[in-house]
């Protein structure tokens, strides 16, 4: 059989020398023949390597001037089809360094009951890299009594002064580090009442109130 274009596909090129692949019906020896690669004639330089895979043998064979070939390498006299196998092991090493910084805020003591009137001292120990503390005043509800205050972080401590909401039970006092809203602590809760208040006597009677006032 003659030479068929269609057997015929470059598998790389550079610096001018180009590796190709044929496949072909013929015999490795027609393939050999001088002038069989004629029609090719315009593609093929000398140099180049063409693998030829037919239909007794697959061979390597180089292309000499006017686009006679030399006589080749027979790599496979069963005319099986070449095996190109291409691997390639990528190693890398990545080191990961981290510290681990202790943060913490704890509230001072709350008492259990505040009575109306009277001044909260809200005051937190701090531990780690804290340089802000926001405190707040909250309702049962999580509310906001009174807007909250931001103080700065002084010796491990930080603290503000609240005046006590309205009687009522539930309250809690908020400390959170202000640049990281997420480290925060919650006191547990606690009540408000009235302030307590002396019975007065006269006349070996004990005084009653009404309207603010002790009557007889």
């Amino acid at each position: 059989m003659p030479f068929s274009a269609l057997g015929l596909s470059a598998l790389t090129s550079a610096n001018g020398f180009t590796l190709w692949h044929y496949r072909t019906d013929d015999l490795r020896a027609a393939v050999l023949a001088p002038g069989y690669f004629a029609p090719a004639g315009a593609q093929l330089l000398p140099g180049d390597i063409v693998i030829v895979q037919a239909s007794d043998a697959t061979a390597l064979i180089p292309i000499r001037g006017g686009t006679l070939v030399g006589g080749g390498v027979t790599v496979d006299g069963s005319g099986g089809a070449p095996s190109l196998l291409r691997s390639a092991t990528l190693v890398a090493d990545l080191d990961l360094a981290a510290t681990a910084t202790a943060r913490a805020i704890q509230l001072d003591t709350v008492g259990e009951l505040l009575f109306e009137g009277e001044m909260l001292e809200a005051g937190a120990t701090i531990t780690g890299p804290v340089a802000q503390v926001t405190f707040a005043l909250l309702t049962s509800a999580g509310t906001d009594v009174v807007a909250p205050q931001t103080v700065a972080v002084v010796a491990g401590r930080a603290g503000v002064t609240f005046a006590v909401p309205p009687p009522g039970g539930g309250y809690r006092l908020r400390a959170q580090e202000t640049a990281d809203p997420t480290l925060f602590v919650r006191s547990p809760p606690f009540a408000v009442t009235f302030p307590p208040k002396l019975l007065a006597e006269a006349g070996g009677r004990l005084l009653t109130e009404a309207d603010g006032l002790l009557l007889l």
